[in-house]
């Protein structure tokens, strides 16, 4: 059976070819050619190697890869992508057949999420993304070598903030061990009247919203809002359904990941890559959106979440 570990591996093989072609570029140079490539040859030997590895090694792996991040000596190389009249012969024999390939990623997750439960949807989401591949080579019969450029391509347009998200849910799962929930419940105990249920749940929903605007990632902050507000004070003093209040306070979290830089994946990098001279416009553009959804959700959360109440 498939387990996550072959998906880890896998991933970490595609890093190491990445690497390898950062090494054969003849574009890089210098610190940065060097930096480029122990950084992801780095992250590539962790995916493959990181649990036979003792934590020590690991965290010194992250600590290397942030100092290069920190001394930018990360570049672009290279990439010898298709070019455009290659790409608008595709688009023109295709048409929206070409997003077939995005597509079957969700599906083929969700078929094994299902079909196979022991797997999981991560595994799921590895075996999709590769089926999704595979049946790329098929439409466009180009190498797999092309595939690799490309994927390089976006690598390196991305750069370090790739493995914020890790970090950041790390980070999130430290402080959890470290008791940050115990200190959030008492600050929150000397300041919200508790008896109030409004109170607690505009507590849970904006202490969600505003935990996620500074981890940068609603799971890392739904550990540590949850055990400090959501079940002392929402859950247990005013009997709010778990499954419901979970739910409603994860979308809570994500209107914090809407208004924050340091939800990389969706506000930094779509910047970069389309090349936007304001780096916070895409927070702008969210950032009614994103109050407009927390108002909604503290109502949902106060009249869904007490049944009988």
């Amino acid at each position: 059976m498939i387990t996550l570990e072959h998906i880890y591996a896998t991933t970490g093989v595609f890093l190491l070819a990445f690497t390898l072609l950062a090494l054969l570029d003849s574009k890089l140079s210098g610190m940065v050619k060097w930096g480029t490539v122990i950084f992801w040859g780095l992250y590539g030997v962790s995916f493959i190697w990181g649990q036979q590895m003792p934590p020590a090694a690991v965290g010194g792996i992250v600590v290397v890869m942030a100092l290069i991040a920190s001394v930018k000596w990360m570049g672009v190389g290279e990439y010898f992508s298709a070019t455009a009249e290659f790409r608008r012969k595709l688009a023109d024999r295709f048409g929206f057949w070409l997003f077939g390939p995005a597509l079957l990623v969700p599906l083929v997750t969700f078929l094994v999420a299902w079909l196979v439960p022991e797997m999981g949807a991560l595994v799921g989401l590895g075996i999709g993304s590769l089926v999704a591949l595979l049946i790329t080579f098929m439409m466009t019969r180009t190498l797999p070598f092309q595939a690799f450029q490309e994927g390089r391509r976006l690598l390196d347009a991305i750069g370090w903030a790739i493995i914020l998200s890790q970090f950041l849910a790390a980070l999130g799962f430290l402080f959890d061990k470290a008791g940050v929930g115990n200190v959030v419940a008492e600050l929150v105990s000397g300041v919200v009247p508790v008896d109030l249920r409004l109170a607690t749940v505009i507590a849970y929903c904006v202490g969600m919203t505003l935990f996620t605007m500074i981890m940068g990632n609603a799971f890392a902050a739904f550990a540590v809002i949850t055990t400090g507000i959501g079940i002392p004070l929402v859950i247990n003093m005013h009997g709010a359904d778990p499954a419901i209040a979970g739910v409603i306070a994860m979308l809570c979290g994500y209107s914090g990941t809407l208004m924050t830089p340091m939800a990389a994946n969706f506000n930094v990098v779509p910047a970069a890559l389309l090349e936007m001279e304001d780096k916070s416009g895409v927070i702008k553009a969210q950032g009614l959106t994103a109050l407009l959804m927390l108002l909604i959700n503290i109502g949902l959360m106060y009249f869904l979440a007490f049944p009988g109440k």
